[in-house]
């Protein structure tokens, strides 16, 4: 039997793969960090990163401009990492939802999470709550989420029944009276309604290394609670009753991963806004590469989806005559994206009828 090239991809080592993606994943970084209104080399980012890190200029050799090094190290660096970090967060998060409900359509927008962690970071915007600085904002944003989800699966469950297709139906609904709510609070808002508007249409824009270092810890902490439960993931994919019988607690493990991926999720809304259909789109990219074992899903899918999102934002900031919101754009692609998946779920639904 001839093996494609998909299936020899599939069989590789974990570890050399995900070597590949950390070297294109750094020379992204660093090409990002180049480009814009003031470009800057590869050899000059190396140099500005290396005397940053130890705090001298023992690596850098000719002097580097004061305006060189701030555009670099307070600008772009941290608009880059928080890329990164919330591309892989999301990314994560998709695979975990479609893991847990064996659904190429669940993500944390399609399931309303996303929805909730906004409106949770809108009253918190909108109150100027502030009883604990930094963290006031995300804190709503992770509560909205997580009673999001916990009433999109009593709804999913109260007919009878507990399917993927009635929680992403319940997740809609949801996510529509959220969108109300948000509405009422962009009226509410008056004159900040404008700042309402971007922040929901989402942006890296003005990140700081506060942000990128924040939204980095919960990718790395939420990413090796995933990946640590990968293997049980895989167990829980063929059906309850046999992982039961396999030895995997399905009724705490479960409600524990989506708690984990909706946490991850409010994070990066709290951060960058609603950033959407990225956790739909890399883990279905990299599960027709990988195949759809989870403890190679997750950290491909990290990588990956910290590749295309920095892509896409680059994009945004330094190519396009104007920066456009990387919500929109992730919209634009996500959403015939998503009406792709949803229309060959359809047909292969006729199919196996026939």
């Amino acid at each position: 039997m001839r093996v494609t090239f998909l299936q020899s991809l599939r069989h590789r080592a974990l570890w050399p793969q995900v070597a590949v993606l950390a070297v294109v994943l750094v020379a992204a970084m660093a090409g990002a960090a180049g480009m814009g209104y003031i470009e800057v080399g590869y050899h000059e980012i190396v140099r500005i990163v290396l005397s940053a890190v130890t705090g001298g200029e023992a690596f850098a050799g000719q002097p580097i401009e004061t305006a060189t090094r701030a555009v670099v190290l307070e600008v772009r660096l941290p608009r880059i990492i928080t890329a990164v970090a919330v591309g892989g967060s999301l990314a994560v998060a998709g695979a975990v939802f479609q893991g847990i409900l064996l659904n190429p359509l669940a993500d944390p927008y399609t399931l309303g999470v996303s929805s909730g962690a906004a409106f949770g970071a809108c009253a918190a915007l909108l109150l100027n709550v502030s009883m604990l600085g930094v963290f006031s904002v995300p804190l709503f944003a992770f509560a909205g989420a997580v009673i999001t989800l916990l009433v999109v699966m009593y709804l999913a469950s109260s007919a009878g029944g507990f399917s993927s297709n009635n929680l992403i139906l319940s997740g809609i609904i949801v996510a529509a009276i959220l969108s109300a709510g948000i509405s009422f609070f962009k009226y509410a808002a008056d004159e900040r309604v404008s700042v309402l508007i971007f922040w929901l249409m989402g942006s890296l824009s003005a990140r700081t290394w506060t942000d990128a270092m924040f939204a980095s810890s919960v990718l790395l902490g939420g990413s090796a609670v995933c990946f640590f439960f990968a293997r049980d993931l895989n167990l829980m994919s063929l059906g309850t009753r046999t992982a039961t019988s396999l030895g995997v607690d399905v009724r705490r493990l479960s409600p524990l991963l989506l708690v984990c991926a909706s946490l991850m999720a409010a994070i990066c809304v709290s951060i960058t806004g609603i950033i959407g259909f990225v956790g739909l789109l890399i883990p279905h990219l990299v599960r027709s590469i990988s195949g759809p074992d989870n403890s190679r899903l997750i950290p491909l899918s990290m990588l990956t989806g910290g590749i295309l999102l920095l892509a896409a934002d680059t994009l945004t900031r330094a190519v396009l005559p104007e920066e456009l919101p990387i919500g929109v754009l992730t919209a634009l692609i996500g959403g015939p994206f998503f009406c792709y998946i949803f229309r060959k779920r359809q047909m292969q639904a006729m199919v196996h009828d026939a």
